[in-house]
């Protein structure tokens, strides 16, 4: 086999190197010869010592492993060694890949080629620079202390707030036990029906909270039906009858 020719090449790091040694001696690299791998490799770590160069920890690691595997190699079975060996053979593989991919994005790197211009400072010109007649000018100044008179009120804006329709809560509470005089009771959506006002729908509401909150009706656990509470105190009744009634309106 041809000598090894050693310079002072930096290799990135013991897998670098042995990729180097794979290319040179034209070793395959699926099946790679240990035996000869083993030799090479460590020749060329004694001459990096010879020649005065630090050797890194990882490259005497490697040397290691690599006697490793020639020593069990040599065992009458070798199971264990065929295992390192293709270990071996796919972290060289991968390595290579990754070198390679690394090549082709080297080649297509173009930052070293381009320089970016500092933006530049623009200076703005703040006198203004349009023509007019002399009589828009007048026109313009006299005018500046003139108030234009406020536009009328058209009488449709008022229309939409007058016309509203002002229902009260006594209205619909009476409303809400007449319902309930019919049968006993009735059904949340019944009260509802028919009532297209917002202002109606709203106070049947408020009226249905201000019956149960004084204790007169009930609700079930759904707050779908309502029926008159038998427990109501006609004395209570007497003191919610004089609290003020409130009047809603809703657009």
């Amino acid at each position: 086999m041809e000598a090894i020719s050693f310079k002072l090449e930096v290799f990135e790091g013991p897998l670098d190197l042995l990729l180097h040694l794979i290319s040179k001696h034209k070793l395959n690299i699926n099946d790679i010869p240990i035996v000869t791998l083993v030799d090479q490799y460590l020749e060329y770590i004694n001459n990096m010592s010879e020649q005065n160069m630090e050797v890194a920890g990882e490259f005497l690691e490697m040397a290691a492993h690599l006697i490793y595997i020639k020593t069990v190699s040599l065992l009458p079975k070798h199971e264990e060694a065929e295992a390192m060996k293709k270990e071996l053979q796919g972290r060289l593989i991968e390595y290579s890949l990754c070198k390679l991919a690394a090549e082709i994005m080297q080649k297509r790197y173009i930052g070293n080629n381009i320089t970016v211009r500092k933006p530049m400072k623009i200076e703005f010109d703040n006198t203004y620079s349009l023509v007019h007649e002399p009589e828009i000018l007048l026109e313009t100044y006299l005018g500046i202390n003139v108030k234009k008179p406020d536009e009328a009120v058209k009488q449709e804006t008022f229309n939409t707030i007058v016309k509203k329709k002002i229902v009260s809560v006594t209205s619909k509470i009476i409303y809400v036990l007449r319902n309930l005089y019919k049968s006993g009771k009735c059904t949340t959506d019944s009260l509802f029906e028919g009532l297209n006002d917002r202002s109606e729908r709203v106070a049947v509401f408020l009226a249905v909270l201000e019956l149960t909150k004084s204790g007169r009706i009930l609700l079930n656990d759904d707050n779908t039906e309502i029926t008159f509470n038998k427990n109501y105190s006609k004395r209570t009744e007497e003191n919610n009858a004089d609290k003020e009634d409130p009047a809603v309106s809703y657009s």
